[in-house]
Formats: C-alpha cells, sequence, structure tokens
C-alpha cells in the first residue's frame, strides 16, 4: 500500500473511531486540531503539481506532529487496552496513517538537512571573474580605445585595453561570426587577436539631463551599478550612489559567470570617440557638437569584452538540443541570481545577453545592460503603480502579461518576481531556431495572447524543455514556476534522469543519493583543472550551491505532470484494435 492510501486509510478509520464515540479523549484532541485549523484560515489551493506528500495534508505535518507517538504510548494503550479487538485493530490503524505522516516528515528534515550541507559546501566555492583583478584604472586616460563595437539606445560600448590589465590565459574557442551583415552595429567579426589586444569593453552612457557633476550622474545613472564590484568605484565615491531611482539600492549584486561584471565606474568629460559624429551626434555636447543636446561629463562602465551578443550568435548558427538546453539553462540561473538579491532586469533580450564559449565550444550567456532594472532592499520585487508616469521597464515586446497588463490606482503594485522567467521563455524561442512569438513576425501580445496560441517548437527540442518554455510563458503568474524551479527542471532532465527514471512522487531518497553522487562528480571535476570552469561544471555548481527541498519537489511534481500527460497523449492517439 502507498503512503498515501495508507494515510487516507488512517484518517478514514479514526473519523469512525471519533464518529462512534470510541475514542472521547481522542475527540477533544480532533477538536483542538480542528480550532488550530480554523485559526490558520482558509486552505489556498496550490496551483503548481506537487510531488511527494500532497498539500492538502501539509496541515497534519504541524497539527498532528507528535499524535502518532501519544497514540502508541504506554499510557495511551492502558487505558483503551479493554476494548474489543476490533476497537484496538481501528485505532492501530488511525495510528498507522498518522505514524506514516511523521515518518515522512522525519525524512523530509533529512533530506533538507542533506541539501543544506551540500548548499553551504558548494556556497563557499566563489564565481571566479575570467580577469585578474587591477589595482589602478579610475580615469579615461588609463585606457587605449579601439573601435566601436555596440550601439544601444542610452550608450555605445568602444573595445579597449589597459597595460594593468592583462587577460587570463584562456583556450575559448570563439565564433567568427558572417561578414556580410547589412544592419549598422550587428557586424562585429572578432577573431581570437582582437580579444586579446582589446581584452576590455567600455560602455559610454548618453547624458542628456543627469547635469555634469560626478554626484548627479552616478545617482540618476546608478541602476548600472547594480552588477558592479567591490573596487568599480573608487572609496570616496562610494557613498552618493545608493540612493536611486526606486529608493535605497540594495548590496550589490554578488559576481555570478551568467551575469555581468562591471570592473570600474567612473565618471568623465564625454571624448570624441571613433564613430560619434556618425552614429550619435545629437547625444555629444555641444563643445564637439553645437547641435547636441548631451552635458560635458557622463558615465563609463569597464567590463569585459565579449565576442558578439546572443543576438547576433543565432543569426549565424542555430544550436542544438543539448547546447540549447544548456542555454536556456544559463538565463535561468542568470535571473535566478538576480531575484534572490532583490533585482529585476526588466529589459531581457537577446541583444542584452553577451556570449563567450568554453574549452569545449559550448556558449557561455552573460546577462547584460541593467539600466532599466528595478532593485529593492527587501527583495520583494514589488513596484508600487500608483501613476502612468512609474516606469515599468525596457522593452515593451517582452514584458511579462502581469507587467502590460497592470492599470495604476491606488494601492496597485506590480510583481515582477517571474517577470524575468517568462521573457526567458519567450527567448527560448530564438535559441532554438524560432522567431520570437512576441515580435513583429509571429503577432502575438503579452497583453493580450492566448496560451493555445503560442506556435509549437521543433521536435528535436527535448520534451521537458518544451515543457518548461509552456510553463514558463503562463500568463498567469501564481501558476508560472520561478525561474529557481524551472532551472531545477532543466537540470534534472539534463543529468538526473536515472534519480526520476523510478520515481513514484513519494520519497526523496533516490534524489539525495544522486544529489550527493552529483556533489563528488562535481568536487572532483574541479580539482581536476581546466575541466572545472567549463560552462557545465559552473552550472551544477551553481543548482548544487542554491539546493532546496521544497523547489526540487515543485521542479519533479512538474516533470511528471507533463510526462504523465504525455503518456497519456500517447495512449489516446493509440489505434484501437
Amino acid at each position: 500500500m502507498s503512503v498515501k492510501h495508507a494515510i487516507s486509510r488512517g484518517l478514514e478509520l479514526g473519523r469512525s473511531v471519533f464518529q462512534l464515540g470510541l475514542l472521547k479523549s481522542g475527540g477533544r484532541v480532533v477538536a483542538k486540531l480542528r480550532a488550530d485549523r480554523l485559526r490558520v484560515g482558509p486552505s489556498v489551493r496550490t496551483v503548481q503539481p506537487q510531488a511527494f506528500l500532497p498539500s492538502r495534508y501539509r496541515y497534519y505535518r504541524t497539527s498532528l506532529k507528535g499524535l502518532a507517538a501519544q497514540l502508541q504510548s504506554a499510557g495511551f494503550r492502558r487505558r483503551f487496552g479493554g476494548g474489543s479487538p476490533r476497537n484496538r485493530a481501528v485505532f492501530l490503524a488511525f495510528g498507522l496513517g498518522v505514524g506514516l505522516i511523521e515518518q515522512q516528515l522525519e525524512d523530509d528534515r533529512r533530506s533538507a538537512a542533506t541539501c543544506q550541507e551540500i548548499q553551504a559546501v558548494f556556497r563557499k566555492k566563489r564565481f571566479q571573474s575570467p580577469l585578474k583583478p587591477f589595482a589602478s584604472g579610475y580615469k579615461l586616460e588609463d585606457y587605449i580605445i579601439g573601435s566601436q563595437i555596440g550601439k544601444g539606445s542610452n550608450a555605445a560600448v568602444y573595445e579597449a585595453a589597459a597595460p594593468f590589465a592583462p587577460p587570463k590565459e584562456s583556450k575559448s574557442s570563439l565564433v567568427e561570426l558572417r561578414e556580410d551583415e547589412e544592419e549598422v552595429g550587428t557586424a562585429r567579426s572578432l577573431t581570437c587577436c582582437s580579444l586579446k589586444t582589446f581584452p576590455l569593453a567600455i560602455k559610454m552612457m548618453w547624458n542628456f539631463g543627469a547635469g555634469s557633476s560626478s554626484e548627479s550622474i552616478l545617482k540618476a545613472m546608478s541602476q548600472e551599478l547594480v552588477p558592479a564590484g567591490p573596487l568599480a568605484l573608487k572609496q570616496e565615491k562610494e557613498q552618493i550612489t545608493l540612493d536611486g531611482e526606486f529608493g535605497v539600492l540594495p548590496k550589490r549584486v554578488s559576481a555570478h559567470p551568467n551575469v555581468i561584471r562591471v570592473h570600474r565606474a567612473f565618471t568623465a568629460d564625454v571624448p570624441l570617440l571613433p564613430g560619434a559624429q556618425e552614429e550619435y551626434p545629437d547625444v555629444l555636447p555641444a563643445r564637439l557638437n553645437p547641435a547636441g543636446l548631451g552635458n560635458n561629463r557622463t558615465l563609463f562602465l569597464v567590463m569585459k569584452n565579449y565576442p558578439c551578443t546572443l543576438r547576433q550568435y543565432l543569426e549565424a548558427s542555430t544550436p542544438g538540443r543539448r547546447l540549447g538546453s544548456l542555454m536556456v539553462l544559463q538565463l535561468l540561473e542568470g535571473v535566478d541570481h538576480l531575484c534572490r538579491q532583490g533585482v529585476a532586469h526588466r529589459d531581457l533580450k537577446s541583444d542584452n545577453v553577451l556570449m563567450e564559449f568554453d574549452s569545449d565550444g559550448c556558449p557561455r550567456l552573460v546577462i547584460t545592460d541593467f539600466g532599466c532594472c528595478l532593485a529593492q532592499t527587501d527583495s520583494s520585487l514589488q513596484l508600487p503603480f500608483n501613476s502612468m508616469w512609474v516606469n515599468r521597464g525596457g522593452n515593451a515586446s517582452l514584458m511579462a502579461p502581469e507587467v502590460t497588463t497592470a492599470v495604476p490606482g491606488c494601492g496597485v503594485v506590480i510583481d515582477y518576481s517571474k517577470a524575468d522567467a517568462w521573457a526567458v521563455g519567450a527567448i527560448s524561442y530564438e535559441i532554438f531556431g524560432q522567431q520570437n512569438p512576441f515580435y513583429r513576425a509571429v503577432g502575438l501580445e503579452s497583453r493580450s495572447y492566448q496560451e493555445k496560441q503560442l506556435p509549437p517548437l521543433p521536435s528535436s527540442v527535448p520534451a521537458d524543455v518544451q515543457l518548461v518554455i509552456r510553463l514558463l510563458l503562463r500568463r498567469n503568474p501564481s501558476k508560472r514556476p520561478s525561474a529557481r524551479v524551472a532551472a531545477n527542471m532543466l537540470h534534472l532532465s539534463l543529468w538526473g534522469r536515472k534519480a526520476l527514471a523510478n520515481q513514484d512522487g513519494v520519497g526523496t531518497r533516490k534524489l539525495v543519493d544522486w544529489l550527493l553522487c552529483q556533489s563528488a562528480v562535481v568536487l572532483l571535476r574541479g580539482c581536476s583543472g581546466p575541466s572545472g570552469n567549463t560552462v557545465e561544471a559552473e552550472l551544477q555548481r551553481s543548482f548544487l550551491s542554491n539546493l532546496d527541498l521544497e523547489d526540487l519537489r515543485t521542479a519533479v511534481g512538474f516533470l511528471l505532470y507533463g510526462r504523465e500527460q504525455r503518456n497519456d497523449t500517447l495512449h489516446l492517439s493509440e489505434p484501437t484494435v
């Protein structure tokens, strides 16, 4: 008999015992438990498939804790020892049902403790920046500036070099994009020699209304500093950047392999850089262009130089099923890292994702451009929306439904906790060689689309990945998995298939055994040299450093649910004899 059936049977028998009046003191216990349940309030229906102990029994995890021990205690047996054999059998069945819950709770505690121990081990292994640390570089004159490599709506990016910042030796396999690009700004052919000559990139912000003092510039553009490292600003400039557009900014985002790192941030006079008069004359100050509207000084950000953007890479090639899955997983890991630290990017698109390649040729994705981000101290990711003048974010086409459909009013709040995860679902179409369904080519609008209108993904895309993308694009955020749960699903699909093969949705022992084996493999790989710096190794370390039993269970539940749905579809499609 399964745990679920045993619990159900035990509770049924226990209910009959109380109705017959065989256990008056037991009736008082149940009355107290019912009162406790009423004080807790009405149960809320869960919207995600639950694995293991169903949510409707979660009440018993606390209110029935220890009741099995009471039912089986010697004093209790002496008090009712004179009853009939039938009554004792019914009583024992009830105790067995409650005891199974207690056993499940004990298994939960052990599994949770194991997850916490694994998490503690891998959180000590911090991500190391690909650039060697350097002590200077707080002035524009410290850098040699090369050609323009990118331009957006609020900044231009140039390749750069500095004698004090030599690049780390790397065996990365770089991709040379096709050279016949017609669109200005997207054509970029980078070779290993180019990156070796210019290992850095300098982003020059365009300053229209922030004034020309360093203090006013840093305050107005403080969101750009969210991914800044601890030594990015000079010490005397640290205090004036805390007051951002949406209140006090949190501690800056810690380093992560899938999030850009700003190594230096400083203000300087706007220079006349190559292509400025042709590419962006209107944003230049009057001293460089009499018709220009820009201020004399602006903010400069120094980062690592990457070969291309995700959009440029996808225009040149389409990744295979495994590489595509790893790319989606990296975006989810980056978004989860931001969410955990109270940051919503709010402008996630393939243009704002940079790329390089590890020693195995696997693409490494890095989220960049935080100019539209929402960063809060309390990590709630909720923005009061009392006026249409409140900025909802960047790219309107990839705004989640809960953001685009929000109507301003008193007490209205936009919850961004799953908005970036929704955008990852839309970008996943591009990764697998399809048109983004929310761009003009397909024509869906996030404010009004229906889930059944989403175009099908290619059959070559793994079924579990298709499931993740469909779930991420659910309109209702309460029915949408978080970035962490979606990432867990892909981790299990890529590396935990054996643990899921015979998973019955009840026990955690197989999963915990797999987690321990996975931890040992990742630790050994990290000690074996360069193989510990690959994209797959970084993803596995990120997964293990963020282990949470409930998130893992929810991911398992979603995967089992998806597989059951596929099996049902196959059975329905089979011809009847």
